[in-house]
């Protein structure tokens, strides 16, 4: 009978060991993918992000910005580059070109569409549906804060303020962000970086960030495309 009940205690104690090692297993597991999956979402992402500086009245204005055509039109934020009379545009492979201003919005979406002539296909981002946005899902921003060009930070949808058409998240925003892309798991840019909030001026991050919703900038992107197809036109 002794042995009997040892026998069974030793089952279940390597029972529980083995169920144990499969549980970590998959936890493992589970992080290493989510870990791959955001690394490739920045490797498929980072060709298409590329670092603005502009010369406006107080000096250097710096930000990110995101290529949507592979003939060189770049979205961004309007308070990057409004005013500004010479913009300078470095892609992803360190080649530095003129930007041109095609389109601004005001400040209520902060939205602006530069062009870039790189006499060659540049890769692009892929725009999601904010619609579909939930609070509480995972999200990957990519900017120049500070000028530490190519700098990723994760979060997730912190707040939808339907009100003001700004979604809010915790991914680390700083200066130099704004232009660039909050991205979904899927690696489709979902919102583009506007500001911070805190109470030292925005001078630093303290996990309130907003973005305007991508939704928000298709519409931009289409109206201002189509106004320049028929300036195009009426020129010639």
């Amino acid at each position: 009978m002794r042995r009997f009940i040892v026998t069974i205690l030793l089952g279940v104690v390597m029972f529980s060991s083995v169920s144990q090692q499969a549980f970590c297993g998959i936890l493992s597991s589970n992080e290493y993918d989510e870990d791959t999956t955001i690394s490739r979402i920045y490797e498929k992402m980072t060709p298409a992000i590329v670092l603005i500086e502009a010369d406006v009245k107080d000096g250097l204005s710096s930000g990110t910005g995101c290529i949507i055509d592979s003939k060189g039109i770049i979205l961004t934020s309007s308070h990057v580059v409004s005013g500004a009379p010479s913009i300078q545009v470095t892609i992803s492979t360190g080649e530095v070109f003129k930007g041109k201003i095609l389109s601004v919005m005001g400040k209520d979406n902060d939205l602006a569409l530069l062009k870039i002539d790189a006499k060659k296909e540049l890769p692009t981002i892929q725009l999601g549906d904010s619609e579909k946005v939930k609070v509480g899902q995972k999200v990957l921003a990519i900017g120049n804060p500070f000028g530490f060009n190519g700098t990723l930070t994760t979060g997730i949808v912190s707040r939808i303020d339907y009100s003001k058409n700004k979604i809010q998240t915790d991914a680390a925003i700083n200066p130099g962000n704004s232009g660039g892309p909050i991205i979904n798991i899927h690696g489709e840019v979902i919102g583009i970086s506007e500001s911070i909030y805190n109470p030292d001026n925005n001078i630093s991050n303290i996990g309130i960030g907003f973005a305007v919703p991508i939704n928000e900038a298709k519409n931009f992107i289409k109206l201002s495309l189509s106004n320049q197809k028929l300036s195009n036109n009426d020129a010639n």
